[in-house]
């Protein structure tokens, strides 16, 4: 009889002990979404762009012009392997860099870059006042409409119109499954940052400014839809509207006394692909 009762308490221990063993490991293992507070991401995309009409003022040694509401347009590069993934050529097409941290499962803090190209076009007429005392061609005072030729004027951001900034997200849920292994967000948000341009323009005979320069600021708002798959891989499709000034323009080579000054309105579809990796446990 007691030997019957010490193998009832036995079992009975025994199975107490396995419960509590799967209970405890049940307790410390969570599905984690990727889109939580802790969590970084990266991405790295492509991006189309618009600009309204600006004034842009040129000055230097021997010239000083405004021409009035001067449209503009982007340079995409052709869509092609060759163009957008070989390694050194992904810094060409017009790309999005973005990495961040989620200060909260509905709130992150981001860093990038978005490289535009911005493209004066080519032979439009345009009001041009002022006066050019260059020697040449274009030696004249000027209170009218002109065709803006190449041999005049050649006006761009290409290398690029680079706006450096940081945004503050907002993020919301549209649809997530059970296991989170895919999720389906919306976003929106705002920054601010610094224009760092490659200004390729050429004026008369002047030879171009060929470097980075630190040129003026913009502001962004921005609003998309982020889909997250198996936790870890991401894609982005946004839209974005901002205001770039830019009052130190460089135009021509180092040494030489030119500087241009414009400000505009852009809008920006951009397209990205990244990761998202949360640290918590």
């Amino acid at each position: 009889m007691r030997l019957s009762k010490i193998t009832v308490l036995f079992l009975l221990l025994i199975g107490t002990n396995k419960t509590f063993a799967q209970g405890s490991a049940t307790s410390t293992v969570r599905k984690t979404s990727a889109n939580r507070k802790g969590s970084v991401f990266a991405y790295w995309g492509w991006n189309r762009a618009a600009y309204t009409n600006s004034t842009l003022k040129i000055k230097g040694e021997d010239y000083d012009l405004t021409l009035h509401k001067l449209k503009a347009k982007d340079r995409p590069s052709d869509v092609s392997l060759y163009n957008y993934f070989r390694a050194d050529r992904i810094t060409i097409p017009q790309t999005n860099l973005r990495v961040g941290y989620y200060l909260r499962d509905d709130l992150a803090i981001t860093a990038g870059v978005d490289h535009m190209k911005y493209v004066m076009v080519q032979n439009q007429v345009a009001k041009v006042t002022g006066h050019v005392e260059h020697e040449g061609k274009y030696q004249s005072d000027y209170n009218g409409n002109m065709v803006i030729a190449d041999d005049f004027l050649k006006f761009e951001h290409t290398d690029g119109l680079n706006y450096v900034n940081v945004e503050i997200e907002k993020l919301g849920n549209i649809f997530k499954t059970a296991d989170e292994k895919l999720h389906i967000g919306y976003l929106y948000g705002g920054g601010v940052g610094v224009m760092v341009p490659r200004t390729n323009t050429t004026f008369l005979d002047y030879d171009r400014n060929d470097r980075f320069h630190l040129s003026g600021f913009g502001t962004s708002a921005k609003a998309g839809v982020q889909i997250t798959v198996l936790r870890k891989l991401s894609f982005r499709f946004e839209t974005k509207v901002g205001y770039i000034n830019m009052p130190d323009i460089v135009l021509h080579k180092k040494g030489i006394k030119g500087k241009g000054k414009q400000d505009f309105v852009y809008g920006q579809a951009n397209g990205m692909i990244g990761a998202v990796y949360n640290f918590s446990k």
